[in-house]
């Protein structure tokens, strides 16, 4: 699965592997000394009890896991000092060992205090950003099931959602934590024309941040194949080698399916997929996956293995795959659901989602 920004609503899928990333050549060990205001940078005060002396402290990146800084406990006090060029999501980790602690770092003095056995819930205070970043996760916590891939559909609570999201959005513009609130608004609201007049809404800075930019891009692709909009016809090979074209399931409500053999959360979707077919095959309902396999046998194997009996086409070109190009597919599984007209009516409908939206089409 392709992925240009690891956003802090991934970070349970961090691996411990990535935490024992080497340091980059200029970061050192820091001394624990007393704090000062830093001229130009951020410092973390820390007093977390419950470690040995000497336990390490590692700041993260939370893009690639890789250590930015280090240092070590001693009389359950640290101090790690750096400089950020844009506040951004940061992970502390104790001995190399989860949970993690998320903050959102700034050019701050900043105060961490707690203990070993609650790190899911250390005082973080001093950093504008994080206070943004805790008042957005407070504000949400009743609605966090909401954006699960299984989440079960609750209206009130995806209205209730929506509106502390969108209100976020509109008081704070210029908050490097307003992407993350209209990120989340996208997933409960499915407003894309909205998600945008948000996006505009943040100041330039904001928008050139590493997750304003990767909202931009979000808004890009939802554009591209927007909800409402004719999907445009293609042609590739099937299995047998046979032509197979969009065009030729006019009249029915079609769940092009991108995914490949190798992909593991494709697999795993598989089954929902299996699911909705058999459930609504009879009821004008069908699926054309289109794979970013290379390997045919592999390609063939995975279908015969995950019961997929559906059409299946690819030109075996991997992510230079053509039908991905013309629709701007840099990350699977992806899915556009199409009416019998060919207009787009949702996208990425994974888990129970799929099933819920054809049993309110297809009654």
């Amino acid at each position: 699965m392709k992925s240009s920004f690891l956003l802090i609503l991934l970070l349970p899928l961090f691996s411990v592997a990535q935490t024992t990333s080497k340091a980059k050549p200029h970061a050192t060990v820091k001394k624990t000394v007393a704090a000062e205001k830093p001229v130009d940078g951020f410092i973390i005060n820390g007093d977390v009890t419950g470690f040995p002396d000497g336990t390490l402290v590692d700041l993260l990146n939370n893009q690639t896991g890789a250590q930015e800084e280090e240092t070590t406990l001693t009389n359950d006090k640290f101090v790690l000092k750096g400089k950020m060029t844009a506040p951004d999501f940061r992970i502390l980790l104790f001995n190399k060992q989860q949970p993690y602690v998320v903050l959102f770092l700034d050019n701050s003095v900043i105060k961490v205090t707690g203990t070993k056995a609650t790190l899911n819930n250390l005082s973080i205070t001093g950093s504008p950003s994080h206070t943004d970043f805790d008042k957005l996760n407070r504000s949400l916590e009743p609605y966090q099931f909401l954006f699960a891939d299984d989440a079960p559909y609750d209206s009130l609570a995806s209205a209730h959602a929506t509106e502390i999201t969108e209100n976020f959005a509109l008081q704070h513009p210029k908050s490097y934590i307003t992407p993350l609130a209209i990120i989340r608004f996208s997933q409960v609201a499915d407003n894309d024309k909205r998600t945008a007049e948000l996006y505009n809404l943040l100041s330039p800075e904001v928008k050139a941040s590493n997750m304003g930019v990767y909202l931009s891009q979000l808004i890009g692709q939802a554009n591209q194949n927007g909800v409402g909009t004719v999907l445009s016809d293609f042609t590739e090979a099937d299995t047998s080698g046979n032509p197979v074209s969009l065009s030729s399931f006019r009249g029915k409500y079609v769940l092009v399916d991108f995914w490949a053999s190798w992909c593991r959360p494709c697999r795993q979707e598989n089954p929902n997929v299996v699911a909705a077919y058999n459930k609504f095959k009879d009821k004008n309902f069908t699926v054309l996956s289109v794979s970013m396999d290379k390997a045919k046998q592999a390609w063939v194997d995975a279908i015969k293995m995950d019961n997929l009996t559906w059409t299946h086409v690819s030109d075996l070109q991997g992510w230079s795959n053509a039908v991905a190009l013309q629709f701007g597919i840099t990350q699977i599984p992806q899915n556009i659901l199409i009416g019998p007209d060919g207009t787009i009516i949702a996208k990425n409908l994974r888990g129970p989602k799929l099933d819920r939206k054809l049993s309110r089409l297809l009654r």
